[in-house]
């Protein structure tokens, strides 16, 4: 029988506040939904779940530590110093 379990993450501070700070300058709410790790018991295989970020309706993901935002999915990058940018173009 596989047992998974399955420890939440907390989005790192600075993070969540750069969002946050990102999103306030551009008259916006984010909505942050932290992650999490899966493991699979008595194996060495987990799968780490990204934090995601719903801003006007488009799901963003990130991992703790990076600079990096993925939209949608891991296929489209972008960089946090462009979430402003990015915002902006959705009005």
């Amino acid at each position: 029988m596989i047992n998974i379990t399955t420890k939440e993450l907390e989005i790192e501070s600075e993070l969540k506040r750069k969002i946050e700070f990102i999103c306030d300058f551009c008259n916006t709410k984010p909505t942050i939904i932290n992650g999490n790790i899966r493991n699979i018991t008595r194996t060495n295989l987990s799968y780490v779940e990204p934090h995601r970020i719903i801003i006007k309706g488009i799901t963003f993901l990130a991992f703790n530590y990076s600079k990096t935002l993925y939209v949608g999915n891991l296929s489209e990058r972008l960089e946090l110093k462009d979430l402003e940018a990015f915002i902006k173009q959705l009005n």
